[in-house]
């Protein structure tokens, strides 16, 4: 059985069409052989952008082992790329994110859990140091989406580069979005 996001499933198809389908198909096709490595260096990007997030996983606190060669982090980071390629690939076919709904919801209960808010999922402020002669402030914020980011820089190193497209880059943030609001409606205490 699958769960979609209520009132996504309509919605869904009509906004991911066939062009983002077919870009998706094709992209995760070239991807999948190298699932794994693609994984991890998704999660490697994340943690490089925003450092604190590892302590969200509580199989990465007070780890000395290097995250590269961690094998709960290489577990998790293949888990959780090939779930979001799969739902990717198969959102205009089923209209709706096709992930089982005793899998979403239990990745839901877990966000909830370990405390992850829908802004987690969206946006953190990154402070640099400022070389803005246009700014009166001392500092530059960035505001970056650092999963979609992270998601997409992967994807992108991962393809030949003729193949990477803005319109690629839209299919792969449309079906992002679409799986990230399907989790978000699951964020919620385990029953």
């Amino acid at each position: 059985m699958a769960l979609a996001a209520e009132g996504n499933g309509a919605t869904a198809a009509a906004i991911f069409g066939e062009e983002q389908e077919a870009l998706v198909l094709k992209s995760w096709a070239i991807m999948k052989k190298d699932s794994a490595n693609l994984g991890l260096r998704f999660f490697l990007k994340i943690f490089e952008i925003a450092p604190s997030a590892k302590q969200m996983f509580s199989f990465l606190r007070d780890s000395d082992v290097p995250l590269e060669k961690n094998p709960k982090l290489k577990t998790h980071a293949v888990s959780v790329f090939v779930m979001t390629c799969e739902a990717a690939a198969q959102l205009r076919k089923a209209g709706k994110v096709t992930v089982r709904e005793t899998t979403l919801k239990r990745l839901g209960a877990t966000h909830f859990k370990y405390g992850v808010a829908d802004g987690h999922f969206e946006a953190i402020v990154i402070v640099l140091e400022s070389r803005s002669s246009m700014l009166n402030a001392d500092h530059d914020y960035i505001i970056l989406q650092v999963t979609r980011f992270a998601l997409l820089e992967t994807i992108k190193e991962a393809l030949p580069a003729d193949m990477w497209s803005v319109d690629m880059k839209n299919a792969w943030s449309e079906a992002y979005n679409q799986l990230v609001a399907a989790i978000k409606q699951e964020m919620k205490p385990a029953a």
